[in-house]
């Protein structure tokens, strides 16, 4: 199936496109995304934040089940380490809430 282009890929490639000259690239090069899945509780989200300092930014991601659309979520950003140390921190923290 091809991909279909929508408006806000376009704004979005422009958007990197200014970035790109405005050096503010750079400064995300050592950043990471942690998309947080829909149904987590917002306490575990903030805790996340506070206990990893990351920050929040909201991303859009491609569903192309049955047809290409897509989808606002919640990311948090930070450096490599702390975004994997959040991810750890959040499944448990949802297998606990699953389990009680």
């Amino acid at each position: 199936m091809t991909k279909v282009l929508s408006l806000h890929d376009l704004i979005s490639r422009k958007r990197f496109e200014l970035a790109e000259i405005s050096g503010e690239n750079e400064s995300l090069a050592e950043l990471y995304d942690l998309v947080v899945p829909m149904g987590v509780p917002m306490s575990i989200i903030v805790d996340m934040v506070d206990m990893f300092d990351l920050e929040v930014v909201d991303r859009l991601i491609s569903i192309t089940e049955p047809e290409i659309a897509q989808t606002p979520v919640i990311a948090l950003r930070g450096p490599l380490d702390n975004v994997l140390e959040a991810e750890k921190f959040m499944k448990q923290e949802m297998k606990n809430w699953l389990e009680s």
